[in-house]
C-alpha cells in the first residue's frame, strides 16, 4: 500500500471550535507532541490574523522538529490587490513556514456572491497567488475550498480552479468538504474523478457535520487521495472536523496503509488525544473509538465472560496497538466473570471462590441505590478487601457537624468539628473552609495528617455531583464522585445519600482509606 501523508489542523481549525481556546505554551506543546507522534503536516495557523498568532510562529522558528513540517494557512490574495502587494500572503511569506497552504473559491456560487468577482477573474487570484507564493521558495498546498459542492453545482469550472493552481506550480491540492454535508459515495466518486484529471497529489478536508467526516476522508482515501486533514479528536467549527485518531487507526490497522513513522508510534495515540482535550480544557470523551476510555469498556457479564476467554469476541482491534487498555466495567449488569476479571486488575485471584456472588449481591444491590462503580474504581476494590477480609479502616468515625453561617455582606462561614478514633485514641479537630465539604475535608486532615503524614500528599483532582432523583426536588439522592491525586496515580471513590454532606463523606472517606491502603501499610492481605 502507499503511503498516505497526515496533515494536522488542530491549532488552525480545531482552535475555531466553540469553546476551544489554546495559550501559546499549549500550542508549542501540542506541537511538540504531534511531532513525536510523526504527522507530516502541522498547520500552526492564519500569521497576521491575530496577535497571538504571531507570536506562535516567531516561537516556531526556533523549534527543531524531528518529522512534522510546519504550515501557514490563508487566502489568495484579495481581487483588488496584486500578489506581491497583498498583506494576507505577505504575512504568510513573512512567517518562516516552510509550508504554506492557501485556500480558494472553487464553488461558482461562492465567487459571483461572496467574492464578487467573474469566474474568469477567480482563476486569476488563484494562478497568480499560487506563483507568487512558489517563487518565495516555499511548498505550497491549495486547499480548494466548497470542492465537493462546486464539482456537483458546475464540475468543469470546479475542475479549472484546481487547473490554475496547478499550472501556476501548486506542490499537491486539497479537495476541501466544507459544509460537511456529503456521503462517502459522493466523496469516493467525486475524488477520483479529480484524480483523473489532475496529475498532482490530491488531499481530502472533511467536516462532520453529517456525520460522515471520518468515513469520507477513509473514501476520498480508497480513490486514490495521498494526504488527508483533520483534528485531534474532531475539533473545529460546527459539528467539528474529521476526527484525525479514528482515520489514523482506520488507515493504519483496516487499510493497512503506511502511517506514521512505525507501529511505535501508533501507540502513542491515546495519550496524544487525552492531551489536546486537557490543553483545551474539555472532558476527553469516553465514546472516542480507538482512545476514548470506553472505547474497550466491557460491562455485560456475557461480554465480559466472552473478552476473558478470547478478547477478539468483542474487541475489533488490540487496544494496546492505539496505546488504549481493556476495561471491565461493574453495574447492575455484571456477571461473577465481571468481578472475577475486575479482582485480577487488583491482583486478586478470586477463580473458583464463594466471594464473586457475595459481591455481586453486594454490587447489585449498591447500584439499585444509586452508585456507580465505573468512575470509582477504588470504593470497588476496598469494597472486595474488605469482603476478604484484607483490609482493615485507618480510623473510626465516631461522628461530625457542620455550620455554615451567613453573614450581611453575603459571604459566608463553613465550620466542620470532627470526632474520630485513630489507633485506639479518640481525636477531634475543627476547621473552616470555602464550603460544607472542604470544611469537613481540612477538618479531617487536620486529625488524620498527625498520624498519616502521607495524606498531606493527596490532593483533590475533581469533584462531581449527581442529582439521581429529580422529581423528589430537595430531597432527592445525590452521587458524588471525587477523584484523589498522588503523584501520578489518579483514583476515583463514590459516596451515595440524599444527604450531600454524607455523600460527600463517604467518597472522601473511601478516597483517604485507599491512600492508606496502598501507601501506608494498611491493607492485611
Amino acid at each position: 500500500m502507499p503511503r498516505v501523508l497526515i496533515y494536522d489542523t488542530t491549532l488552525r481549525d480545531g482552535r475555531q471550535g466553540a469553546g476551544i481556546a489554546f495559550g501559546t505554551h499549549d500550542l508549542i506543546t501540542i506541537v511538540r507532541r504531534l511531532d513525536a507522534l510523526g504527522v507530516d503536516y502541522i498547520e500552526a495557523g492564519w500569521p497576521g490574523s491575530n496577535p497571538r498568532d504571531v507570536e506562535f510562529f516567531n516561537l516556531l522558528r526556533h523549534e527543531r522538529l524531528v518529522h512534522a513540517k510546519i504550515a501557514a494557512f490563508g487566502s489568495t490574495r484579495h481581487p483588488r490587490n496584486s500578489a506581491g502587494d497583498d498583506p494576507v500572503l505577505r504575512c504568510l511569506a513573512a512567517s518562516g513556514a516552510p509550508v504554506i497552504t492557501i485556500f480558494g473559491k472553487s464553488w461558482d456560487l461562492h465567487v459571483r456572491e461572496v467574492l464578487g468577482i467573474t469566474e474568469k477573474e477567480n482563476l486569476r487570484v488563484i494562478r497568480e497567488s499560487v506563483a507568487w507564493l512558489k517563487d518565495q521558495g516555499r511548498e505550497v498546498i491549495y486547499d480548494a475550498e466548497h470542492f465537493f459542492d462546486g464539482y456537483r453545482a458546475h464540475p468543469e469550472y470546479a475542475l479549472s480552479t484546481l487547473r490554475a493552481a496547478a499550472e501556476a506550480g501548486a506542490d499537491s491540492i486539497t479537495l476541501c468538504e466544507t459544509n460537511g454535508g456529503m456521503l462517502p459515495f459522493e466523496v469516493e466518486k467525486i475524488t477520483a474523478d479529480v484524480i483523473r484529471e489532475i496529475a498532482l497529489p490530491i488531499g481530502v478536508h472533511c467536516h462532520n457535520d453529517s456525520g460522515c467526516g471520518v468515513a469520507n476522508s477513509l473514501a476520498a482515501v480508497r480513490a486514490g487521495a495521498a494526504l488527508v486533514q483533520g483534528t485531534v479528536n474532531g475539533l473545529g467549527e460546527r459539528c467539528g472536523n474529521a476526527n484525525l485518531c479514528t482515520i489514523i487507526a482506520d488507515l493504519a490497522l483496516k487499510m493497512g496503509y503506511e502511517i506514521l513513522p512505525g507501529p511505535r508510534h501508533l501507540a502513542e495515540l491515546s495519550d496524544v488525544s487525552r492531551l489536546v482535550s486537557e490543553l483545551a480544557n474539555m472532558p476527553h470523551d469516553p465514546s472516542l473509538p480507538y482512545v476514548g476510555a470506553n472505547a474497550f469498556a466491557h460491562k455485560a457479564g456475557v461480554h465480559v465472560n466472552a473478552v476473558q476467554k478470547n478478547a477478539a469476541a468483542y474487541e475489533h482491534t488490540q487496544p494496546e496497538l492505539v496505546g488504549n487498555t481493556q476495561r471491565i466495567l461493574l453495574s447492575e449488569y455484571s456477571g461473577r466473570s465481571s468481578i472475577i476479571a475486575k479482582a485480577r486488575e487488583f491482583n486478586l485471584d478470586l477463580e473458583g471462590r464463594e466471594i464473586p456472588a457475595k459481591i455481586l449481591e453486594l454490587v447489585k444491590d449498591l447500584e439499585n441505590s444509586g452508585f456507580q462503580f465505573e468512575g470509582a474504581e477504588a470504593s470497588f476494590e476496598l469494597l472486595i478487601r474488605q469482603a476478604l477480609g484484607q483490609f482493615s479502616p485507618g480510623f473510626e468515625l465516631k461522628g461530625f457537624r457542620i455550620i455554615t453561617h451567613k453573614i450581611e455582606n453575603n459571604d459566608s462561614v463553613n465550620e466542620a468539628t470532627i470526632k474520630v478514633v485513630v489507633n485506639g485514641i479518640e481525636e477531634m479537630a475543627v476547621a473552616e473552609g470555602d464550603g460544607p465539604v472542604n470544611a469537613l475535608d481540612r477538618a479531617l486532615r487536620k486529625v488524620l495528617e498527625r498520624f498519616y503524614p502521607v495524606l498531606k500528599e493527596m490532593s483533590l483532582a475533581d469533584y462531581k455531583v449527581r442529582i439521581l432523583n429529580g422529581n423528589a426536588a430537595t430531597a432527592a439522592k445525590t452521587r458524588v464522585l471525587i477523584e484523589s491525586k498522588f503523584g501520578d496515580e489518579v483514583w476515583g471513590t463514590v459516596g451515595v445519600s440524599e444527604n450531600i454532606i454524607e455523600a460527600s463523606y463517604q467518597a472522601l472517606v473511601d478516597s483517604i482509606e485507599y491512600l492508606f491502603m496502598k501507601y501506608a501499610g494498611r491493607a492485611d492481605g
